[in-house]
C-alpha cells in the first residue's frame, strides 16, 4: 500500500489542513487488500458521490436569476462536498497555494488515487474515474522534488503500471520513471523482463530502452516503431 505520512508532504499545514486530511482518513481504505474494509471505503465513496452530485443540482437549480449570496452559500456547500471523496479532495483549492506537489498536504491522497487505479482499475473506473486528474498528477510527481520516501511510492507506481495491460494515460507514467531514474527501479525493470507475464515484458523493455535514450520522447509514433521492431 502507498501511504505517504502526511509530514512528508513539509512543514506549514495548518489545522484546516489537518482537518480536511482526517476527514478522508477512510479513503485509505479504498487500497486494503481485506475486501470488507475495501467494501466499507467504496460505499463511503459512493455515498460522497452521491452528496457531491446533489450539491451540483442544488447550485445549478434556479441558477437564473438568485441572489448571488444564495448562489454563492450553494456554491461553497458543492466546493465542501467535492472536497469530502475522491477525486473531487484532489482539486482542493490549497492544492494552488503550493509551488510543487511535493509540499501540498494532500500529497498523500494523490498517490492514494493513482495506487487505488493502478491496483483496483475496475473500482476506480467506476467510483472515480478522471483520467484528466490522473495524467495532471503523474505530470506533477514527475516534476516534483523527490525525496526518498516520496522516491519509493514513485518507483512503486512505475512498477505497477509496467505489470498490466495498458489503460489511459499509462504512457505517463514514463516521465515519472525518468525522474526517478535509479538502481531500484532498474531493478524492478529487468525483473518484470524476466517474468512470465508478456505484458510486463514488453512494458519493461520500452521503458528500459526509454530509459537509456533520455533524448528521445515517448510518442505514440516512438512507441509503434519500437514495438513494430520489437515483435519482428
Amino acid at each position: 500500500m502507498i501511504c505517504l505520512v502526511i509530514e512528508a508532504a513539509g512543514s506549514g499545514i495548518d489545522g484546516s489542513d489537518h482537518e480536511w486530511i482526517e476527514g478522508l482518513a477512510w479513503a485509505y481504505g479504498l487500497v486494503a487488500p481485506d475486501p470488507v474494509e475495501r467494501a466499507a471505503a467504496l460505499d463511503r465513496q459512493a455515498r460522497a458521490r452521491m452528496e457531491v452530485e446533489a450539491a451540483l443540482d442544488r447550485l445549478n437549480e434556479g441558477r437564473f436569476p438568485i441572489h448571488w449570496l444564495r448562489f454563492r452559500a450553494r456554491d461553497r456547500a458543492y466546493r465542501r462536498a467535492c472536497g469530502r471523496c475522491l477525486p473531487g479532495a484532489l482539486w482542493s483549492e490549497s492544492r494552488y497555494g503550493h509551488g510543487r506537489i511535493s509540499t501540498w498536504p494532500g500529497l498523500s491522497l494523490a498517490l492514494l488515487f493513482l495506487e487505488w487505479e493502478a491496483r483496483y482499475p475496475q473500482e476506480w473506473t467506476e467510483h472515480a474515474k478522471d483520467w484528466g486528474t490522473k495524467q495532471a498528477l503523474i505530470r506533477d510527481l514527475a516534476a516534483t522534488d523527490h525525496d526518498r520516501l516520496l522516491r519509493a511510492k514513485l518507483v512503486d507506481l512505475v512498477d505497477l503500471a509496467v505489470q498490466r495491460t495498458y489503460r489511459c494515460k499509462d504512457r505517463e507514467y514514463v516521465r515519472v520513471a525518468r525522474a526517478v531514474d535509479g538502481d531500484e527501479l532498474r531493478h524492478r525493470l529487468h525483473r518484470a523482463q524476466r517474468s512470465e507475464n508478456p505484458v510486463a515484458q514488453l512494458h519493461a523493455r520500452y521503458v528500459l530502452w526509454l530509459l537509456d535514450r533520455p533524448e528521445i520522447p515517448n510518442t505514440r509514433h516512438v512507441w509503434r516503431t519500437w514495438l513494430a521492431g520489437a515483435l519482428t
